[in-house]
């Protein structure tokens, strides 16, 4: 239970409300006690901050019903995981999707798990649908090629014993490979997206159908990979 009367309450009230936000995105849609219960609040406590979340827009109550607000969706958009990627990728992303028939999205490493931050659908979306927002295991694709070229110690779920030997393979060759091991009938390729540093910030992955050929889908992921990568550190893509 979060505790508001904590010494430096403030961040106990800011725990408090992002423990809310954090229960209302979980159930959808929910009423005071279950919020309360969810998110550890009394129920006092979780009511006030509710009002005052409704308030700023960051929370829409329709009769004892609690949403997430517009305000949050508004400033959720202006968020990416690295300063103008979002807009540098998407063309290079749309031209992806439109050549192979893949759904194409970029990700980031969040809470040990791969975020969606941006996607495309493709062909077989209506399959494997892939949305912004969504969260998927960092045994996929897109989770391994940046957990195989993260700093150690980075909180993941304990990964198997021959997992050094496959992040090596991964760093070695520059792309990563599921080949329906998170989710039947899926099959995807990523590679990481560098920064200014070299330092991977998210992973381009595209996903298509298991009869399709990887070699080929590889083969583009890589080259669009590098150009987004190149664009991102001020080179010419190549």
């Amino acid at each position: 239970m979060v505790d508001m009367n904590m010494p430096g309450g403030g961040r106990g009230v800011l725990e408090g409300a992002f423990a809310l936000l954090e229960a209302v995105e979980r159930a959808g849609e929910s009423r005071l006690t279950a919020l309360a219960a969810e998110s550890g609040l009394p129920k006092t406590t979780a009511r006030r901050l509710l009002e005052q979340l409704v308030e700023l827009g960051a929370v829409e109550r329709s009769g004892g019903l609690f949403r997430m607000g517009s305000r949050m969706f508004r400033l959720g958009l202006g968020w990416q995981p690295h300063p103008g990627m979002l807009a540098l990728a998407r063309r290079p992303v749309h031209e992806l999707a439109r050549a192979t028939g893949a759904t194409v999205g970029i990700f980031v490493l969040r809470e040990g798990r791969a975020l969606t931050a941006a996607a495309v659908p493709g062909e077989w979306d209506a399959f494997a649908p892939m949305r912004a927002g969504t969260a998927f295991p960092w045994t996929t694709a897109a989770g391994k090629v940046l957990v195989a070229g993260a700093p150690a110690g980075l909180p993941v779920e304990p990964p198997s014993r021959a997992w050094s030997r496959e992040a090596a393979q991964i760093r070695e060759a520059g792309f990563a490979v599921d080949r329906q091991e998170v989710a039947e009938g899926v099959c995807c390729v990523a590679v990481p997206l560098r920064g200014r540093s070299g330092t991977a910030v998210a992973a381009l992955c595209a996903l298509v159908d298991p009869s399709q050929p990887l070699s080929p889908l590889t083969a583009s992921v890589v080259r669009t990979g590098r150009v987004i990568s190149a664009t991102m550190q001020g080179r010419p893509g190549r």
